[in-house]
């Protein structure tokens, strides 16, 4: 049963509907990422350098090649050879985990969808052998583990991101100011959010990472009702942030509901191309395809 759920999840590459009913994270981690290396003909992001650094524990999905066999013959575990080139990115993995992450118009909640991209992104970056970590935030940070590159660390980023409720309230930037001081090391920053925030003090959070040296590579995740308002008649919105609510015609507020919007996603642009931050896009109704090509084309830069 299993098996046959990889193989549906791979052809699809992890359609929303499919992920939103399935509980086990690290199966669908598993899935998107095996899916998606199995489409990728060539890659330059894939493989290993010619200079031997060390030994690590074996990681499933390691290269059976780079397998120590005299070392286990001696020491009754498995061990690959470790290269230079595998060991140079931290990544950090940070997560909005504020209320306006539960939006769930389409079926599966932006918090969902923005797990499930984690938990990918995190197992295809162990797989190539990078430190990853994780911080969740809200108005402050919720959780925090800083980037390993054990054979563990995975486990413990699918048990934070299932064990850690959302928090309500989550307006402010400042809890990003608060993560850039817990990354002391550079590396490149994941930063996965619907960015509710003020525009200007999001950049100013954005600025203390690129100070901090950092890389950051932002996936904005909005609900389809969000981008593009498809509902009709009249339509209570409640704000999931504050509690507060407001009954309106959907039809007569569309036309200058996407202007403010556009408008928005306009005012990103700008400040992520002034600053040269990458930022995709996406729709919790989107495979989560297009945003592991855009994290490995991201990674290939530290190499």
């Amino acid at each position: 049963m299993q098996s046959q759920l990889l193989k549906t999840a791979a052809r699809q590459l992890v359609d929303p509907e499919f992920f939103s009913s399935l509980e086990d994270l690290n199966l669908i981690a598993r899935t998107v990422v095996e899916g998606f290396l199995h489409g990728l003909h060539r890659s330059p992001y894939v493989g290993f350098s010619l200079e031997f650094a060390s030994h690590r524990e074996y990681l499933k999905g390691d290269d059976l090649r780079h397998l120590n066999w005299k070392l286990f013959g001696r020491q009754d575990r498995l061990y690959v050879k470790q290269y230079d080139a595998e060991t140079n990115l931290d990544m950090h993995l940070l997560v909005d985990w504020s209320g306006s992450m539960t939006t769930a118009s389409a079926g599966v909640s932006k918090q969902r969808y923005a797990a499930c991209l984690a938990a990918a992104v995190a197992h295809l970056a162990l797989m190539q052998h990078d430190a990853v970590g994780l911080t969740l935030f809200s108005g402050a940070v919720l959780e925090h583990l800083p980037p390993r590159a054990k054979s563990h660390q995975l486990n413990a980023i699918l048990n934070t991101l299932v064990q850690v409720r959302p928090r309500p309230h989550g307006e402010s930037a400042r809890a990003l100011h608060e993560a850039a001081e817990l990354m002391p090391r550079r590396g490149l920053v994941v930063l996965v959010s619907d960015l509710f925030f003020d525009v200007e003090e999001l950049f100013s959070a954005l600025d203390h990472f690129r100070f901090r040296g950092h890389d950051v590579l932002i996936f904005q995740i909005l609900d389809p009702l969000e981008r593009r308002l498809p509902v009709g008649g009249s339509v209570r919105f409640r704000d999931l942030e504050t509690g507060g609510e407001l009954v309106t015609q959907a039809d007569e507020i569309r036309p200058a509901y996407q202007a403010v919007v556009n408008e928005w996603l306009e005012e990103l642009d700008h400040g992520c191309l002034t600053r040269e931050l990458d930022r995709v896009v996406m729709t919790t109704d989107e495979p989560l395809v297009g945003a592991l090509h855009n994290f490995l084309a991201r990674r290939a830069e530290h190499f």
